[in-house]
């Protein structure tokens, strides 16, 4: 239903030839989207929702609008255009003064109408739905057919007549940088100059302060599920920080293994770094970042520990090599070898045999959370943040945050 091997594009030194190239996968896209619209009714998996030919359509067309074509649109509202309107004289002038309004709003237009295919195609690509508007579809494609054409037969010939060759390499440039694709002459250059060169643009979705629930922690829930269901790598994965007696701060990542309504729960060696830490002084921070989603959660608090009875519950849940590892290593302390690290395990395997208990020292730390953050990633990076704070009373207040 889709193209499996895509065209190879022009190099960034002929930067409109690779705007030229991305009108080609765009129309590619949406006949994808006109195929996957007549295929959806005759086809359905077993459970009923869209089969698997659907899904990878759906996933296809999600990808490329989901990035590369607001890097498009990009390339034109922050380049092309006034770099148009900069060298545009008489003629030339009045028509982008007459063009360049219709394109943008254009964009912003398209921009509303593939949120509303986006949520659609989303459930088709995970098998949750197998629901396509049909005048969606048609109105999203037509408006990117008549845009396309309109840029074809104005903008694109204007810059090519009006560019002189350092324009060009300007205007290439700023698309590479766009894509954190580095130019040819900075091989050399060493990666840390070059960090300052790598974006990648936001805009899967919105969040607003009106439709979040009531309860943090059910509006974690509910984002945690949809990274689950996304299948992000690892959405358990969570940046903890804690500082020291000095006030110097200390970041790890590391899995939780419970949340709820009193707080967010992982477990360790209590005489670790962070173990320490935490005794001197318990107030840390947790972070979530699920790129797939362009979501980030920043929670801060005071961490407490758990129970015994909760702390032998997951201990003796965990596989046999994980619990002798626990007993094995003294995390965060010099060892002189990995060699020494194996002896220490294989001393513990022979002691404890296949019913290992927990040790005094390990057991969880729960965060109670004081300051909850939801972080949506948004174009021009102009994010979506709503923070919800906790009263004496134990309610919670939210407000939006400016970017």
């Amino acid at each position: 239903m889709n193209e499996l091997l895509p065209d190879t594009a022009p190099d960034f030194d002929q930067p409109v030839a690779v705007l030229k190239h991305c009108h080609g996968r765009i129309r590619k896209q949406l006949a994808t989207l006109e195929k996957l619209l007549a295929h959806l009714p005759l086809h359905r998996a077993e459970d009923g929702g869209a089969d698997q030919q659907a899904r990878q359509a759906a996933s296809a067309v999600l990808r490329y609008f989901e990035k590369a074509a607001h890097l498009h649109h990009d390339d034109e509202e922050q380049d092309l255009i006034p770099m148009l309107r900069a060298v545009a004289r008489g003629e030339d002038a009045a028509t982008l003064q007459a063009l360049a309004p219709v394109i943008l709003q254009d964009h912003k237009d398209m921009d509303a109408m593939w949120q509303d295919l986006h949520e659609q195609l989303a459930a088709i690509a995970d098998g949750s739905g197998a629901q396509l508007s049909g005048s969606t579809v048609q109105r999203f494609s037509q408006r990117y057919l008549n845009h396309m054409e309109r840029e074809e037969s104005t903008m694109a010939p204007m810059a090519l007549r009006l560019f002189d060759a350092q324009q060009m390499k300007q205007l290439g440039e700023a698309m590479r940088r766009r894509r954190g694709i580095g130019p040819a002459a900075s091989v050399g250059v060493a990666v840390g100059e070059r960090v300052a060169d790598l974006r990648k643009d936001y805009g899967q979705a919105s969040l607003d302060e009106k439709d979040v629930a009531d309860d943090p922690v059910q509006q974690f829930t509910r984002w945690f599920e949809e990274a689950l269901k996304a299948e992000v790598n690892e959405p358990n994965a969570m940046g903890v920080s804690t500082v020291d007696e000095r006030g110097r701060p200390s970041s790890r990542i590391v899995l939780i293994k419970q949340f709820d309504e009193r707080g967010f729960t992982w477990y360790t060696n209590y005489d670790s770094q962070k173990g320490k830490q935490l005794n001197g002084n318990a107030f840390a921070s947790l972070l979530f970042f699920w790129s797939e989603l362009e979501r980030q959660v920043r929670i801060e608090g005071k961490v407490e520990r758990t129970s015994a009875e909760e702390s032998d519950k997951y201990f003796n849940s965990r596989p046999l090599k994980s619990r002798l590892s626990a007993i094995a290593s003294q995390q965060s302390a010099p060892i002189a070898s990995r060699a020494d690290l194996e002896h220490n395990y294989e001393d513990v395997a022979r002691q404890c045999g296949e019913t290992p208990r927990r040790p005094d020292n390990w057991g969880g730390f729960r965060l109670v959370p004081e300051r909850i953050e939801f972080w949506q990633g948004r174009r021009s990076r102009f994010h979506d943040r709503v923070v919800y704070t906790r009263q004496e009373d134990g309610s919670w207040t939210r407000q939006r945050l400016q970017p």
